[in-house]
C-alpha cells in the first residue's frame, strides 16, 4: 500500500519531540529534539539532543543546570538553515517554586553544535528600570530562523505587564510577536540569574491592546507566525519585500466574537542600523512599543476566521503565498492559501475528514504535510492531490505532532508513540519521499 515504509530512528527510553518546523540541520545530517515525553512538559525537561538520520547516533548538546520540578527547562529547538546552531526555550536560570517556568519566564538560547553545553543567551532580558533598548522583560518562545539565517522571529509575553496587572485590572499581559537581529545588547545585574545579556537585539513586531474596537483591525493577541518566503514577497508594484513576518492576530467582529484573522508586517532592511524611539524598551506601566518602522496590516476578512488545532502560518518558499487552516464548508478543517499581499483566500486541501496536527510546506514547494485520521499526509499545492503515507496508528502507539520536511525535500521527520518494556516513549521516524 506504500512506497516506504518509515523508519524508526530513535529508541532511547525518553521522550524525542521534534518541533514544529526547522528540525533538520542544513546538510540534513542531524535532527534536533528536546527529551519530553509529552508537550506540556517543557517545565520538567532538561536536555536538548541530536540524532543522525544516516547512523541514528544520538547525542545530547545541552543538559539545564539545577533542573527541578520547577524550572528552568528546555524544549521546542530549531536548526539554523545555515549554520550548526540551534536555539531553544530556555526557563530563566533561577527556576524555584515562588518562580517557575511560565510563559513570562523563558528566553532563546543558542548551542552551537562544536561547542556544545555552552549556552548562548540570544535575547537579552532585563527587569530592572530603567529599562534597555533591545532588550525584553519576559518571555520569548517559539523560535524562528529566517531564511537566510539573520533573523529570529519569536511569540513573547511580558513579566512586568504579567506582574502589573495583578494590581491594575486595567492592564493585561497580552500575547504578541516579536523579531530580533545580530547586535548585541547589555543590560544591568546581567549575571543575577534573572537577568542576561543578549547576542541580539530584540523589538516587538504586533501592537496589541487590551480593548480592541469591534469591527476593527485592532487586536490583542498576536501569535504563532512564520516567515514570508526564503527572500521576502512581491509586492503589488513588482518591487520585493526582503524580510516580512504573517502572524495570526485575534480581531473582534461587530457582534464582539473574536475571530482570528491573518495580518503582515514588513521589516525595513536596514533595521539594524535603526535609531529607534525610547519607548521601544517599554516602562513600569507599559509594554515595550512596536518601532514605528514597523506596521501591522491585515490581509484576511472572513467569518470564521482561522481555525483547527494549534499551527504556525506557513509560507511558500517564493513567498507568493501563506498557508492555514480553517474550517472548510462541511465543517471539516483545511488547508487554504492567501497572498501575502491579500485577496482571495483559496481552499488547498479536500479530505473527507479533519487536519489534526500543524502543517509544513515541502522546500521545493510542491507540497504540504501534515497528520490526518492518524497517518502522516502529504498534499500536491498544485492539483490538492492527498496521499496517505503511513498506515492508521492506534493508541498508545499514536502520532504526535507535525510533520517536518529536510532541507532538500527527500525525508519527512515526525513523532510517534513507541511501546517498550520501559513504558511508553515519543521516537523520531523518518520517511524517504
Amino acid at each position: 500500500m506504500f512506497d516506504k515504509e518509515p523508519i524508526q530512528l530513535t529508541f532511547s527510553n525518553f521522550g524525542h519531540t521534534v518541533n514544529t518546523g526547522q528540525v533538520f540541520s542544513s546538510d540534513n545530517q542531524w535532527i534536533v529534539f528536546d527529551t519530553r515525553n509529552n508537550d506540556g512538559d517543557i517545565k520538567i525537561t532538561d536536555s536538548i539532543g541530536i540524532v543522525n538520520t544516516q547512523t541514528a547516533e544520538e547525542k545530547i548538546i545541552y543538559t539545564v543546570p539545577n533542573q527541578s520540578q520547577f524550572g528552568p527547562g528546555v524544549g521546542a529547538a530549531s536548526f539554523s538553515p545555515v549554520a550548526n546552531r540551534v536555539i531553544f526555550i530556555h526557563g530563566i536560570r533561577n527556576a524555584n517554586e515562588q518562580k517557575p517556568y511560565d510563559f513570562t519566564r523563558r528566553t532563546g538560547v543558542a548551542i552551537d553544535l562544536e561547542n556544545p553545553q555552552q549556552p548562548i543567551f540570544m535575547d537579552a532580558r532585563q527587569l530592572d528600570s530603567p529599562f534597555t533598548q533591545g532588550a525584553l522583560r519576559g518571555g520569548t518562545h517559539a523560535h524562528s530562523w529566517s531564511g537566510d539565517g539573520q533573523m529570529i522571529s519569536f511569540t513573547y509575553n511580558d513579566e512586568v505587564m504579567a506582574q502589573l496587572a495583578k494590581t491594575d485590572d486595567s492592564v493585561k499581559d497580552l500575547r504578541t510577536i516579536g523579531l530580533m537581529f545580530p547586535k548585541k545588547v547589555s543590560v544591568n545585574k546581567a549575571t543575577d540569574l534573572e537577568n542576561n545579556d543578549g547576542e541580539m537585539y530584540a523589538v516587538l513586531a504586533a501592537e496589541v491592546t487590551e480593548h480592541p474596537k469591534l469591527g476593527t483591525d485592532e487586536i490583542d493577541k498576536a501569535f504563532d507566525e512564520c516567515w514570508i518566503g526564503k527572500d521576502g514577497y512581491l509586492k503589488p508594484d513588482g518591487s520585493r519585500q526582503q524580510k516580512a513576518i504573517a502572524y495570526q492576530g485575534n480581531v473582534r467582529n461587530e457582534q464582539g466574537a473574536t475571530i482570528t484573522e491573518i495580518f503582515v508586517v514588513d521589516i525595513p532592511e536596514n533595521i539594524a542600523l535603526l535609531d529607534f524611539g525610547a519607548d521601544i524598551a517599554g516602562t513600569t506601566r507599559t509594554r515595550p512599543a512596536v518601532p514605528s518602522e514597523l506596521k501591522q496590516r491585515r490581509i484576511t476578512f472572513s467569518k470564521k476566521g482561522v481555525q483547527g488545532p494549534r499551527h504556525w502560518l506557513r509560507s511558500s518558499p517564493d513567498g507568493a503565498l501563506i498557508f492555514f487552516l480553517a474550517e472548510n464548508e462541511k465543517g471539516l478543517i483545511q488547508v487554504f492559501s492567501v497572498s501575502p499581499n491579500g485577496g482571495k483566500v483559496n481552499q488547498v486541501t479536500d479530505n473527507s475528514f479533519s487536519i489534526t496536527s500543524p502543517i509544513n510546506i515541502s522546500p521545493n514547494g510542491l507540497f504540504i504535510s501534515y497528520i490526518a485520521d492518524q497517518s502522516v499526509f502529504i498534499t500536491a499545492i498544485a492539483s490538492g492531490k492527498s496521499t496517505r503515507l503511513t498506515p492508521q496508528y492506534e493508541a498508545p502507539e499514536q502520532l504526535n505532532g507535525a510533520v517536518l520536511w529536510s532541507n532538500d525535500s527527500k525525508m519527512l521527520a515526525f513523532n510517534r508513540y513507541v511501546k517498550s518494556a520501559d513504558g511508553i516513549f515519543l521516537q523520531i521516524f523518518l520517511l524517504e519521499i
